[in-house]
Protein backbone atom coordinates (compact mmCIF):
# COMPACT_ATOMS: atom_id res chain seq x y z
CA UNK A 1 0.00 0.00 0.00
CA UNK A 2 1.71 3.01 -1.25
CA UNK A 3 0.77 5.76 1.43
CA UNK A 4 2.45 3.13 4.02
CA UNK A 5 5.40 2.68 2.57
CA UNK A 6 8.38 4.43 4.58
CA UNK A 7 6.44 5.78 7.19
CA UNK A 8 7.41 6.28 10.27
CA UNK A 9 4.81 5.81 12.97
CA UNK A 10 4.77 7.69 16.31
CA UNK A 11 1.06 7.48 17.05
CA UNK A 12 -0.61 3.74 16.28
CA UNK A 13 -4.36 2.76 17.14
CA UNK A 14 -4.66 -0.95 17.82
CA UNK A 15 -7.77 -2.37 17.55
CA UNK A 16 -7.67 -6.07 18.85
CA UNK A 17 -11.05 -8.68 18.37
CA UNK A 18 -10.93 -11.53 20.60
CA UNK A 19 -12.02 -14.18 19.62
CA UNK A 20 -14.82 -16.30 21.07
CA UNK A 21 -14.08 -15.44 25.00
CA UNK A 22 -16.36 -14.64 27.73
CA UNK A 23 -13.79 -13.37 29.78
CA UNK A 24 -13.11 -9.68 30.43
CA UNK A 25 -10.79 -7.77 28.14
CA UNK A 26 -8.87 -6.85 31.16
CA UNK A 27 -7.27 -10.46 30.88
CA UNK A 28 -5.53 -8.92 27.58
CA UNK A 29 -4.54 -6.01 28.75
CA UNK A 30 -2.32 -8.35 31.86
CA UNK A 31 -1.09 -10.66 28.81
CA UNK A 32 0.41 -7.51 26.82
CA UNK A 33 1.78 -6.30 29.95
CA UNK A 34 3.69 -9.53 31.23
CA UNK A 35 4.65 -10.53 27.14
CA UNK A 36 5.82 -6.95 26.88
CA UNK A 37 8.32 -7.47 29.69
CA UNK A 38 9.46 -10.22 28.53
CA UNK A 39 10.29 -9.74 24.74
CA UNK A 40 11.60 -5.94 25.73
CA UNK A 41 14.18 -8.21 28.18
CA UNK A 42 15.16 -10.27 25.22
CA UNK A 43 14.68 -8.31 21.98
CA UNK A 44 16.50 -5.25 23.89
CA UNK A 45 13.37 -2.53 23.37
CA UNK A 46 11.55 -0.47 25.88
CA UNK A 47 7.82 -1.15 26.40
CA UNK A 48 5.39 0.45 29.12
CA UNK A 49 1.75 0.85 29.95
CA UNK A 50 -0.59 3.30 31.17
CA UNK A 51 -4.24 3.75 31.80
CA UNK A 52 -5.79 4.51 28.72
CA UNK A 53 -6.02 7.98 27.27
CA UNK A 54 -9.05 7.62 24.97
CA UNK A 55 -12.47 7.55 25.04
CA UNK A 56 -14.14 4.65 24.02
CA UNK A 57 -14.30 0.74 24.31
CA UNK A 58 -11.78 -0.78 27.10
CA UNK A 59 -7.88 -0.61 26.42
CA UNK A 60 -4.71 0.64 27.69
CA UNK A 61 -1.79 3.20 26.40
CA UNK A 62 1.59 1.66 25.26
CA UNK A 63 4.49 3.98 24.95
CA UNK A 64 7.48 1.70 23.04
CA UNK A 65 11.13 2.95 22.21
CA UNK A 66 11.93 0.53 19.35
CA UNK A 67 14.98 0.99 16.90
CA UNK A 68 15.86 4.14 18.34
CA UNK A 69 12.07 5.40 17.79
CA UNK A 70 9.14 6.69 20.06
CA UNK A 71 5.74 5.35 19.86
CA UNK A 72 2.97 5.98 21.59
CA UNK A 73 -0.16 3.89 21.17
CA UNK A 74 -3.42 3.36 22.22
CA UNK A 75 -4.61 -0.14 22.32
CA UNK A 76 -8.81 -0.92 22.59
CA UNK A 77 -10.11 -4.33 23.14
CA UNK A 78 -13.81 -4.48 20.68
CA UNK A 79 -15.32 -6.12 23.23
CA UNK A 80 -18.27 -9.09 22.53
CA UNK A 81 -17.65 -11.18 25.44
CA UNK A 82 -20.91 -10.22 26.46
CA UNK A 83 -22.79 -11.99 23.31
CA UNK A 84 -20.31 -14.71 23.78
CA UNK A 85 -21.66 -15.00 27.66
CA UNK A 86 -25.33 -14.83 26.57
CA UNK A 87 -24.72 -17.74 24.06
CA UNK A 88 -23.21 -19.81 26.67
CA UNK A 89 -26.17 -19.81 28.90
CA UNK A 90 -27.32 -23.20 28.18
CA UNK A 91 -28.49 -25.93 30.24
CA UNK A 92 -27.15 -29.42 30.52
CA UNK A 93 -30.00 -30.67 28.07
CA UNK A 94 -29.48 -27.31 25.76
CA UNK A 95 -25.97 -28.17 25.25
CA UNK A 96 -26.48 -31.69 24.22
CA UNK A 97 -29.22 -30.36 21.72
CA UNK A 98 -26.59 -28.28 20.17
CA UNK A 99 -24.01 -30.99 20.08
CA UNK A 100 -26.56 -33.06 17.69
CA UNK A 101 -27.47 -29.75 15.96
CA UNK A 102 -23.65 -28.64 15.43
CA UNK A 103 -22.42 -32.43 14.24
CA UNK A 104 -25.31 -32.42 11.97
CA UNK A 105 -24.68 -29.20 10.32
CA UNK A 106 -20.78 -29.91 9.68
CA UNK A 107 -21.63 -33.40 8.40
CA UNK A 108 -24.45 -33.08 6.60
CA UNK A 109 -23.21 -30.06 4.43
CA UNK A 110 -20.13 -31.62 3.80
CA UNK A 111 -17.81 -29.15 5.64
CA UNK A 112 -16.40 -31.58 7.65
CA UNK A 113 -14.70 -33.92 5.18
CA UNK A 114 -13.39 -30.96 3.16
CA UNK A 115 -11.87 -28.85 6.38
CA UNK A 116 -10.15 -32.43 7.49
CA UNK A 117 -8.32 -32.01 3.80
CA UNK A 118 -6.93 -28.83 4.80
CA UNK A 119 -5.72 -29.08 8.41
CA UNK A 120 -6.45 -32.34 11.00
CA UNK A 121 -5.56 -30.63 13.75
CA UNK A 122 -8.63 -27.88 14.08
CA UNK A 123 -10.77 -30.46 13.30
CA UNK A 124 -10.21 -32.88 16.27
CA UNK A 125 -10.33 -29.75 17.92
CA UNK A 126 -14.11 -29.46 16.86
CA UNK A 127 -14.72 -33.25 17.28
CA UNK A 128 -13.29 -33.06 20.65
CA UNK A 129 -16.27 -31.27 22.69
CA UNK A 130 -18.87 -33.86 20.58
CA UNK A 131 -16.33 -36.51 21.26
CA UNK A 132 -16.08 -35.75 25.35
CA UNK A 133 -19.61 -34.64 25.64
CA UNK A 134 -20.79 -37.76 24.73
CA UNK A 135 -17.70 -39.57 27.07
CA UNK A 136 -19.74 -37.96 30.19
CA UNK A 137 -22.91 -39.04 29.35
CA UNK A 138 -21.94 -42.61 28.44
CA UNK A 139 -19.72 -42.75 32.04
CA UNK A 140 -22.81 -41.40 33.64
CA UNK A 141 -24.71 -43.69 32.26
CA UNK A 142 -22.74 -46.42 33.80
CA UNK A 143 -22.51 -45.19 36.99
CA UNK A 144 -26.24 -45.42 36.95
CA UNK A 145 -26.15 -49.06 36.05
CA UNK A 146 -23.44 -49.84 38.61
CA UNK A 147 -25.64 -48.52 41.48
CA UNK A 148 -29.14 -49.43 40.04
CA UNK A 149 -27.09 -53.60 40.39
CA UNK A 150 -26.02 -52.65 43.88
CA UNK A 151 -29.25 -51.66 44.88
CA UNK A 152 -31.27 -54.64 43.69
CA UNK A 153 -31.14 -56.47 46.94
CA UNK A 154 -32.64 -53.63 48.85
CA UNK A 155 -35.21 -52.05 46.79
CA UNK A 156 -36.22 -54.66 43.87
CA UNK A 157 -38.13 -52.60 41.19
CA UNK A 158 -36.93 -49.28 41.98
CA UNK A 159 -33.30 -49.73 40.98
CA UNK A 160 -33.59 -47.92 37.73
CA UNK A 161 -35.26 -45.30 38.77
CA UNK A 162 -32.83 -44.57 41.92
CA UNK A 163 -29.71 -45.09 39.58
CA UNK A 164 -30.94 -42.67 36.76
CA UNK A 165 -31.33 -40.16 39.25
CA UNK A 166 -27.55 -40.14 39.34
CA UNK A 167 -27.07 -39.13 36.08
CA UNK A 168 -28.39 -35.14 36.82
CA UNK A 169 -25.32 -34.90 39.06
CA UNK A 170 -22.46 -36.49 37.72
CA UNK A 171 -23.32 -34.54 34.14
CA UNK A 172 -23.22 -31.34 36.25
CA UNK A 173 -20.03 -32.41 38.05
CA UNK A 174 -18.46 -32.74 34.65
CA UNK A 175 -19.84 -28.67 33.69
CA UNK A 176 -18.59 -27.71 37.13
CA UNK A 177 -14.99 -28.76 35.91
CA UNK A 178 -15.21 -27.24 32.43
CA UNK A 179 -12.40 -24.87 33.05
CA UNK A 180 -10.04 -27.80 33.15
CA UNK A 181 -11.97 -29.68 30.17
CA UNK A 182 -13.33 -27.29 28.10
CA UNK A 183 -16.06 -29.38 26.83
CA UNK A 184 -18.60 -27.23 27.21
CA UNK A 185 -17.11 -24.08 26.02
CA UNK A 186 -15.71 -25.45 22.81
CA UNK A 187 -19.19 -26.70 21.94
CA UNK A 188 -21.33 -23.55 22.51
CA UNK A 189 -18.33 -22.17 20.39
CA UNK A 190 -18.65 -23.98 17.22
CA UNK A 191 -22.41 -24.02 17.87
CA UNK A 192 -22.38 -20.34 17.84
CA UNK A 193 -21.59 -20.20 14.05
CA UNK A 194 -23.34 -23.62 12.93
CA UNK A 195 -26.90 -22.36 14.59
CA UNK A 196 -26.95 -20.14 11.68
CA UNK A 197 -25.12 -22.55 9.01
CA UNK A 198 -22.22 -19.48 8.74
CA UNK A 199 -24.37 -16.35 8.38
CA UNK A 200 -23.32 -13.85 11.36
CA UNK A 201 -26.45 -13.61 14.39
CA UNK A 202 -28.55 -10.41 14.21
CA UNK A 203 -26.92 -9.13 17.32
CA UNK A 204 -23.06 -10.07 16.41
CA UNK A 205 -24.01 -7.82 12.70
CA UNK A 206 -25.20 -4.90 15.49
CA UNK A 207 -22.21 -4.82 17.36
CA UNK A 208 -19.86 -5.38 14.30
CA UNK A 209 -21.08 -2.41 13.26
CA UNK A 210 -20.20 -0.39 15.89
CA UNK A 211 -16.79 -1.89 15.88
CA UNK A 212 -16.74 0.14 12.08
CA UNK A 213 -18.08 3.09 13.43
CA UNK A 214 -14.68 2.77 16.46
CA UNK A 215 -12.14 2.50 13.73
CA UNK A 216 -13.81 4.53 10.86
CA UNK A 217 -13.57 7.35 14.43
CA UNK A 218 -9.54 6.41 14.66
CA UNK A 219 -8.95 6.72 10.93
CA UNK A 220 -10.27 10.40 10.74
CA UNK A 221 -7.52 11.47 13.37
CA UNK A 222 -3.62 12.22 12.78
CA UNK A 223 -2.34 9.26 14.10
CA UNK A 224 -0.02 7.61 11.84
CA UNK A 225 -1.49 4.02 11.72
CA UNK A 226 -4.49 1.96 11.97
CA UNK A 227 -4.00 -1.66 12.86
CA UNK A 228 -6.75 -4.27 13.53
CA UNK A 229 -5.85 -7.21 15.12
CA UNK A 230 -8.16 -10.15 15.00
CA UNK A 231 -7.31 -13.27 16.41
CA UNK A 232 -8.93 -16.62 16.42
CA UNK A 233 -12.87 -16.45 15.49
CA UNK A 234 -12.53 -12.52 15.71
CA UNK A 235 -9.87 -12.46 12.36
CA UNK A 236 -12.93 -13.32 10.48
CA UNK A 237 -15.36 -10.32 12.26
CA UNK A 238 -12.49 -8.24 11.34
CA UNK A 239 -12.57 -9.28 7.79
CA UNK A 240 -16.51 -8.22 7.49
CA UNK A 241 -15.82 -5.13 9.89
CA UNK A 242 -12.77 -4.02 7.04
CA UNK A 243 -14.67 -4.95 4.21
CA UNK A 244 -18.26 -3.00 5.30
CA UNK A 245 -15.64 0.03 5.84
CA UNK A 246 -14.12 0.13 2.83
CA UNK A 247 -17.24 -0.68 1.02
CA UNK A 248 -18.69 2.81 2.63
CA UNK A 249 -15.79 4.50 2.00
CA UNK A 250 -14.78 5.32 5.26
CA UNK A 251 -11.45 5.18 4.83
CA UNK A 252 -9.75 8.28 3.88
CA UNK A 253 -7.15 8.28 1.17
CA UNK A 254 -4.85 10.73 2.95
CA UNK A 255 -5.53 9.51 5.96
CA UNK A 256 -3.45 6.66 8.74
CA UNK A 257 -1.95 4.05 6.85
CA UNK A 258 -4.86 0.99 7.55
CA UNK A 259 -3.11 -2.76 8.44
CA UNK A 260 -4.87 -6.09 9.05
CA UNK A 261 -3.33 -8.76 11.46
CA UNK A 262 -4.97 -12.02 11.41
CA UNK A 263 -3.64 -14.43 14.04
CA UNK A 264 -4.49 -18.35 14.43
CA UNK A 265 -7.31 -17.83 11.83
CA UNK A 266 -10.40 -20.32 12.14
CA UNK A 267 -11.78 -18.41 8.92
CA UNK A 268 -12.80 -22.27 7.17
CA UNK A 269 -14.78 -23.34 9.70
CA UNK A 270 -17.36 -20.77 8.92
CA UNK A 271 -16.26 -20.29 5.35
CA UNK A 272 -16.72 -23.64 4.45
CA UNK A 273 -21.34 -23.59 5.95
CA UNK A 274 -23.71 -23.27 3.37
CA UNK A 275 -25.44 -20.10 4.80
CA UNK A 276 -21.76 -17.84 5.06
CA UNK A 277 -22.60 -15.73 1.77
CA UNK A 278 -21.39 -12.79 3.87
CA UNK A 279 -18.01 -13.84 4.87
CA UNK A 280 -17.31 -15.40 1.67
CA UNK A 281 -18.04 -11.89 -0.42
CA UNK A 282 -16.14 -10.05 2.53
CA UNK A 283 -12.94 -12.31 2.05
CA UNK A 284 -12.97 -12.06 -2.23
CA UNK A 285 -13.48 -8.22 -1.57
CA UNK A 286 -10.60 -7.38 0.94
CA UNK A 287 -8.54 -9.95 -0.73
CA UNK A 288 -8.62 -7.11 -3.60
CA UNK A 289 -8.66 -3.85 -2.40
CA UNK A 290 -5.39 -1.60 -1.68
CA UNK A 291 -6.76 0.27 1.02
CA UNK A 292 -4.80 -2.01 3.48
CA UNK A 293 -2.13 -4.26 4.45
CA UNK A 294 -3.03 -7.76 5.50
CA UNK A 295 -0.79 -10.24 7.04
CA UNK A 296 -2.03 -13.64 7.86
CA UNK A 297 0.11 -15.49 10.93
CA UNK A 298 -0.76 -19.26 12.03
CA UNK A 299 1.92 -21.50 12.71
CA UNK A 300 1.58 -25.54 12.24
CA UNK A 301 2.07 -26.09 16.04
CA UNK A 302 -1.28 -24.45 16.63
CA UNK A 303 -3.66 -27.30 16.60
CA UNK A 304 -6.51 -25.32 17.04
CA UNK A 305 -5.70 -22.32 14.06
CA UNK A 306 -6.17 -23.28 10.28
CA UNK A 307 -2.09 -22.98 9.95
CA UNK A 308 -0.93 -21.35 6.81
CA UNK A 309 -3.96 -21.89 5.34
CA UNK A 310 -4.44 -18.74 2.72
CA UNK A 311 -8.46 -18.35 4.24
CA UNK A 312 -9.39 -16.55 0.71
CA UNK A 313 -7.73 -19.34 -1.44
CA UNK A 314 -9.32 -22.73 0.67
CA UNK A 315 -12.58 -20.78 0.80
CA UNK A 316 -12.93 -20.57 -2.93
CA UNK A 317 -12.79 -16.36 -2.97
CA UNK A 318 -9.15 -16.34 -4.63
CA UNK A 319 -9.68 -13.91 -8.06
CA UNK A 320 -6.83 -12.90 -10.41
CA UNK A 321 -7.15 -9.45 -8.87
CA UNK A 322 -6.06 -10.68 -5.31
CA UNK A 323 -3.17 -9.13 -3.53
CA UNK A 324 -3.86 -10.40 0.00
CA UNK A 325 -3.53 -12.10 2.90
CA UNK A 326 0.20 -12.26 2.80
CA UNK A 327 0.42 -15.81 4.72
CA UNK A 328 3.27 -16.26 7.08
CA UNK A 329 4.55 -18.46 9.74
CA UNK A 330 5.31 -17.47 13.12
CA UNK A 331 7.22 -21.05 13.27
CA UNK A 332 7.00 -22.32 16.70
CA UNK A 333 9.34 -24.82 16.85
CA UNK A 334 11.89 -22.06 15.42
CA UNK A 335 10.81 -19.31 17.43
CA UNK A 336 10.84 -21.07 20.81
CA UNK A 337 13.57 -22.13 22.05
CA UNK A 338 13.55 -26.20 22.34
CA UNK A 339 12.83 -26.18 26.19
CA UNK A 340 10.21 -23.45 25.74
CA UNK A 341 8.64 -25.69 23.06
CA UNK A 342 8.89 -28.82 25.07
CA UNK A 343 7.34 -27.00 28.06
CA UNK A 344 4.45 -25.60 25.56
CA UNK A 345 3.95 -28.76 23.08
CA UNK A 346 0.92 -30.13 24.49
CA UNK A 347 -0.84 -26.78 25.85
CA UNK A 348 -3.38 -26.71 23.32
CA UNK A 349 -5.00 -23.75 24.27
CA UNK A 350 -2.14 -21.45 25.43
CA UNK A 351 -0.56 -22.36 22.34
CA UNK A 352 -3.60 -20.55 20.37
CA UNK A 353 -2.60 -17.53 22.31
CA UNK A 354 1.46 -17.36 21.77
CA UNK A 355 0.70 -14.93 19.03
CA UNK A 356 0.16 -12.61 21.60
CA UNK A 357 3.19 -13.40 23.55
CA UNK A 358 7.14 -13.40 23.39
CA UNK A 359 9.30 -15.73 21.85
CA UNK A 360 12.50 -16.56 23.19
CA UNK A 361 14.01 -16.74 19.89
CA UNK A 362 12.17 -14.35 18.04
CA UNK A 363 12.04 -14.02 14.05
CA UNK A 364 9.89 -11.49 11.88
CA UNK A 365 6.78 -11.95 13.32
CA UNK A 366 6.88 -9.83 17.08
CA UNK A 367 3.82 -9.14 18.08
CA UNK A 368 4.89 -5.87 20.50
CA UNK A 369 7.52 -4.69 17.37
CA UNK A 370 4.30 -4.64 15.39
CA UNK A 371 1.96 -3.05 17.71
CA UNK A 372 4.32 -0.45 19.30
CA UNK A 373 7.49 -0.20 16.85
CA UNK A 374 7.91 2.51 14.51
CA UNK A 375 7.26 0.71 11.30
CA UNK A 376 4.01 -0.16 10.00
CA UNK A 377 2.61 -3.12 9.08
CA UNK A 378 2.82 -2.89 5.49
CA UNK A 379 6.40 -1.49 5.19
CA UNK A 380 7.86 -4.50 7.98
CA UNK A 381 6.63 -6.99 5.66
CA UNK A 382 7.01 -4.94 2.36
CA UNK A 383 8.64 -7.54 -0.42
CA UNK A 384 8.62 -10.39 2.21
CA UNK A 385 7.43 -13.89 0.61
CA UNK A 386 4.49 -15.69 1.68
CA UNK A 387 5.32 -19.11 3.44
CA UNK A 388 6.26 -21.95 0.97
CA UNK A 389 4.53 -24.25 2.57
CA UNK A 390 0.95 -22.12 2.67
CA UNK A 391 -2.06 -24.39 1.50
CA UNK A 392 -4.35 -22.71 -1.47
CA UNK A 393 -5.91 -25.49 -3.01
CA UNK A 394 -9.74 -24.18 -3.03
CA UNK A 395 -12.03 -27.14 -1.31
CA UNK A 396 -14.77 -25.43 -0.15
CA UNK A 397 -18.26 -26.66 -1.74
CA UNK A 398 -20.09 -23.27 -1.11
CA UNK A 399 -18.84 -20.68 -2.72
CA UNK A 400 -22.05 -18.54 -2.94
CA UNK A 401 -21.57 -14.34 -1.70
CA UNK A 402 -24.01 -11.88 -0.83
CA UNK A 403 -25.31 -9.62 -3.37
Amino acid sequence: MGRAENRIVRRRRVFYIPGYDPIHPRRYRELYRKESAAQSAISGYDIALRPKQTEGPYGWHVTGRIDGADVTVDVEVLVWSDIVRDSMEQGILATYRQLAITAWTYIASGALWRLMRLRKGPVIAALYPVVFLLVQLVLALLVAWGLGRLLTLALPGWTAVLGLAVVPFILNWFRRMDSRFFAYYLMHDYAYSAASNGANPPELEVRMRRFADTIAEALSTDADEVLVVGHSSGAHLAVSVLADLIRAGRVPVDGPALGFLSLGQVVPMVSFLPEAHRLRADLRFLSERDELAWVDVTAPGDGCAFALCDPVAVSGMATPAKRWPLVISAAFTKTLSPARWRELRWRFFRLHFQYLCAFDRPGDYDYFQITAGPRTLADRYAGRPASKSRIEVPVNKFTGVAA
